[in-house]
């Protein structure tokens, strides 16, 4: 169906740059940003803050001292300056921010940079010292952080509330590798954005067809091959789950896949297949969801904007593997061609699952997209990622995904992968004591098993995995953000491409596998 509903034009995250001169040498900016470092005898303030202090007239650590600060992670101290004449050579900086950084670590510095972002929204520019004391990849944590923490999304009529602070100046920096860390950082905020941005949209517009739209962008503009199956190309290749799922809406079902190659590749050089969950809006069908429940159910695609998201900026990260991302995306929705509860589905390549609960619907999807993969793309490596079981929120809360493997040596690059990205999962056991609870007696899978929700899901997938090394992905407990909390921002979170990435990025992301 088609929507007459148009995206308004939306903000961009900051512009960055780097500098070996200190901010008080920089003319332009209209903020200047120092460190403050927990001591035993009080705190100290990072490079520049005392020639600031004497330019500017003002004891800049006093200020800090008689607001007590701690200098812990993301404290900001923001003390307004008199504007300098026009004649000076740093400019009419009007505003200096003192701002914690902790213990120094790469959390804090993450952490940091998003509170800079939030205290400068609507400046030009702001000038800051901190990553001229960043640990390694402690820049790039700040950049992240700054970025992410800088997001918003408006549909105003005129126009949106606030803006991210234009330009960011990283001061004090010479670091030989200082370029190719920025631009790194800005590879994975920039897909945290993407895929937070893709989460945000309201589901008027973000339909199965426009998801995979944006797919098309994005994945153009980063030299993938894009193919999209329409709801015709779906039933004649046996996609039933997709189709079952989809068959309610008046939008309907599509599949995404988006192909990337590294620089030099091989037909011998190993696969690894990304399959995120694509529901552009999930009423729960006819076992409808309550009111309450569904009003972030927009964001229920987000493992496949994640997928979308990540797989846009695998070039500029130099994975060096082939990677094929997979999204089944549809509507789940109420009408007289609604999937019943009791009906039975096949999935593409044979296997049957009886539907004794349409709300859960994301497995069915993801099943059919992770069959096509085995049968036909030989992946060395398969990983799903989903907001897929409010069961992982009860056992874990709102800030840490969580994730099952079949392997073990994927499992730990998973695990290093989110201690990077700042992603936070936790590893979850594939307790065969509830296989029984996936199984049917009229087809081969149920998909409303019931107890140990989230560990159930996870099995029920299991089987359209194979014998592949295999990674599961839920985090339906990071997906939404329920106030600004360090680089994530009230609303959808756009979690995962930064765990994506990070691992995928790596040198050798199948070490031990392949």
């Amino acid at each position: 169906m088609a929507t007459t509903a148009q995206l308004p034009p939306q903000v961009s995250p900051p512009e960055f740059a780097l500098s070996p001169a200190l901010p008080h040498q920089i003319g332009g900016g209209e903020v200047w940003a120092f460190p403050v470092l927990p001591d035993p005898d009080g705190v100290l303030l990072g490079p520049g803050a005392d020639e600031a202090s004497e330019v500017l007239g003002v004891d800049l650590l006093a200020a800090l001292e008689a607001a007590r600060a701690s200098g812990r992670a993301g404290e900001v101290t923001a003390i307004p300056v008199a504007p300098l004449a026009p004649s000076d050579d740093v400019g009419e900086v009007g505003l200096v921010l003192l701002v914690g950084v902790g213990e120094g670590s790469v959390v804090d510095f993450r952490r940091a940079g998003a509170a800079v972002a939030r205290a400068t929204k609507d400046r030009a520019s702001v000038v800051t010292s901190l990553a001229a004391i960043a640990p390694d990849d402690g820049l790039g944590a700040l950049v992240v952080g700054a970025m992410l923490g800088s997001f918003t999304f408006h549909w105003r009529s005129n126009g949106p509330q606030e803006r991210p602070v234009a330009r960011i100046v990283l001061a004090g920096v010479s670091d030989d590798g200082a370029d190719e860390e920025l631009a790194r950082a800005i590879a994975l905020g920039g897909a945290g954005w993407r895929s937070r941005t893709l989460a945000t949209v309201p589901a008027n517009l973000k339909t199965p067809a426009w998801l995979a739209e944006q797919a098309v962008e994005l994945g153009g503009a980063a030299g993938l091959e894009v193919t999209i199956w329409d709801e015709e190309r779906l039933a004649a290749e046996g996609f039933g789950g997709i189709l079952a799922v989809g068959g309610g809406s008046a939008n309907p079902p599509r599949m995404i896949r988006m192909d990337y190659i590294p620089r030099g590749a091989t037909k011998r050089m190993p696969t690894v297949v990304l399959v995120g969950k694509g529901i552009t809006f999930d009423s729960g069908g006819l076992d409808i969801k309550p009111s309450e429940s569904m009003l972030t159910m927009k964001r229920d695609m987000s493992g496949g904007g994640a997928v979308i998201a990540a797989m846009a900026a695998l070039r500029d990260v130099d994975c060096p593997v082939r990677v094929i991302g997979l999204v089944p995306a549809a509507e789940n929705a109420i009408s007289g061609s609604a999937m019943r509860p009791g009906d039975v589905i096949t999935h593409f390549g044979g296997r049957t699952s009886e539907v004794n609960n349409t709300d859960a619907e994301g497995r069915l999807v993801l099943a059919d997209a992770m069959a096509y993969a085995v049968s036909e793309l030989a992946p060395t490596v398969l990983v799903d990622i989903a907001t897929l079981t409010g069961a992982m929120k009860v056992a874990l809360g709102q800030w840490t995904g969580g994730y099952f493997a079949n392997h073990e040596v994927l499992a730990a690059h998973v695990e290093s992968a989110a201690e990077a990205s700042g992603e936070n999962i936790w590893r979850m056991p594939l307790v065969a004591d509830y296989e029984d609870q996936v199984t049917s007696k009229i087809a081969d899978g149920d998909n409303a098993a019931g107890g140990a929700g989230a560990i159930t899901a996870a099995l029920f997938l299991q089987y359209f995995a194979g014998d592949v090394p295999w990674a599961h992905l839920d985090f339906a407990s990071a997906a939404e953000s329920p106030a600004d909390r360090h680089e994530w921002t009230a609303g959808p979170s756009g979690y995962g491409p930064r765990l994506l990435l990070a691992w995928l990025g790596s040198d050798d992301p199948l070490e031990g596998i392949a």
